[in-house]
């Protein structure tokens, strides 16, 4: 008897934001990064080591070939829990350049690579805190909860960019072709940030015992069933109205069809990181 409703527009924000789909989603050149690193020399190493375990010449091989064999594997291993012969062919190393490739597309693509990947994200932002808002005064007017729980179903693509968004998982150094053995301690991998059944929630708690009326409402966030430390406190509970105060600039300024808008000029995606 649930009350479901499909809304593309907010949980696929992705495809209506005409500005992320022209400047990164079909823009042959935003993903220069990944296509770097493809022809890097961590990625020949790998060509190479797989095409001898085959037996056939490294030039018969490519970066998109051994990508599949190692997604197959991956797959296997995650849904079935078998071991698949296509990981006979990789090592460890083979799979962290590999790890390191899958995670720089999601970066250019759905991450901090370009500003508006998460950008297009805060009409969902905004979308959550508002369902908050709606909770919490209707808890100080002493009415019941018109929705104790709400559950927004999407992608990995919606909460890649609404995580990117809020600051989480940000390294310091940009995830690039040429530093992969820079980032071997990266914040951002996508493995492990956006892996099956990924999920984020929000907890709003009212706490009747608080000290004062800022200290009556608290919030948690929880990813894949784990406590998330926020941003601005690196605690793993905050008082709403702090949270909303570090927020405030997405909250109030952030608008979907101006973020979205087309550039007058033609501008290349590359500017806008």
């Amino acid at each position: 008897e649930a009350d479901i409703e499909v809304n593309d527009v907010l949980l696929r924000f992705f495809e209506h934001c005409r500005r992320f789909v022209a400047l990164v989603e079909e823009n042959s050149t935003a993903m220069h990064q990944v296509d770097a690193f493809k022809e890097g020399p961590e990625m020949r190493r790998v060509l190479e080591r797989v095409a001898g375990a085959l037996c056939l010449p490294p030039g018969e091989l490519n970066a998109d070939l051994v990508q599949v064999a190692f997604l197959t594997c991956s797959y296997e291993l995650a849904i079935k829990n078998v071991t698949s012969p296509w990981c006979s062919l990789f090592s460890e190393e083979d799979a962290k350049v590999l790890e390191y490739l899958n995670d720089l597309k999601q970066y250019w693509k759905r991450g901090y690579g370009y500003d508006i990947n998460s950008r297009s994200s805060c009409s969902l932002f905004q979308d959550i805190f508002q369902q908050l808002d709606k909770a919490m005064e209707e808890s100080k007017s002493s009415k019941p909860i018109s929705s104790p729980v709400i559950v927004q179903i999407g992608h990995a693509e919606t909460l890649q960019p609404l995580l990117a968004l809020m600051g989480f998982f940000k390294d310091q150094e940009p995830l690039r072709a040429n530093n992969y053995a820079r980032q071997a301690q990266r914040q951002f991998r996508s493995g492990r940030i956006v892996p099956y059944a990924a999920n984020l929630v929000f907890v709003l708690y009212h706490c009747d015992h608080a000290k004062a009326p800022r200290e009556e409402y608290q919030v948690q966030l929880l990813l894949n069933e784990k406590l998330l430390p926020f941003q601005h406190s690196n605690q793993t509970i905050a008082l709403y109205a702090d949270l909303k105060d570090y927020y405030r600039d997405i909250l109030q300024n952030c608008r979907f069809e101006e973020e979205c808008e087309l550039p007058k000029n033609n501008t290349a995606a590359a500017d806008e990181l």
